[in-house]
């Protein structure tokens, strides 16, 4: 199942991994995340991280490239960041912010406020003539996901005319309407 799990991960420059029982921490300048591990062995050495699986049963090769993925993602999380854009589609769609406050105007009766986590950097960018994008940028991919999601959910794309929060970049499937 998983061949991610055997190739070894560099740590980059001003990044530090400690190993504590089953706790992996990793460090770095945009902050500190850690992820417990079970099922594998993790070994740090020589500035490279490598993980081994005790047997090839299809659980230890699931769980060998899972937590090589999110290793590998918390060290790049803490040197370089993460960032995910959305895309406001539709007429009158706005977006604004003020600190952790986000504000959506969706084509409902009310805004929608959201409060952001504080690990979470939020930032929009309106400009006239085109549509308003929300940036999200952290340290922690999971949470950046998972805030983005969150957004997107409050008015998903729909595939007629495309209006709704979508990701900068997302090409969605879209539906011939009625023919007359």
């Amino acid at each position: 199942m998983s061949r991610i799990g055997n190739s070894p991960i560099a740590i980059s420059e001003g990044v530090t991994v400690e190993l504590n029982d089953n706790v992996v921490t990793v460090k770095g300048k945009l902050g500190e995340l850690s992820q417990e591990i079970k099922d594998v062995t993790v070994k740090v050495e020589d500035g490279v991280v490598t993980i081994e699986r005790p047997s090839d049963s299809k659980d230890h090769k699931a769980k060998h490239g899972l937590y090589r993925a999110l290793i590998n993602n918390m060290i790049t999380g803490v040197s370089k960041g993460w960032t995910k854009e959305l895309e406001l589609v539709g007429v009158g769609y706005r977006a604004s912010n003020q600190g952790q406050k986000l504000d959506l105007a969706l084509g409902f009766s009310h805004n929608i406020v959201l409060n952001v986590a504080p690990e979470v950097k939020v930032e929009t960018v309106s400009e006239k003539g085109k549509n308003p994008i929300v940036k999200l940028t952290s340290h922690d991919k999971q949470l950046v996901g998972q805030v983005a999601a969150k957004i997107r959910s409050f008015r998903a794309p729909e595939p007629y005319k495309g209006k709704g929060v979508k990701f900068v970049g997302e090409v969605l499937r879209r539906k011939a309407g009625k023919t007359a």
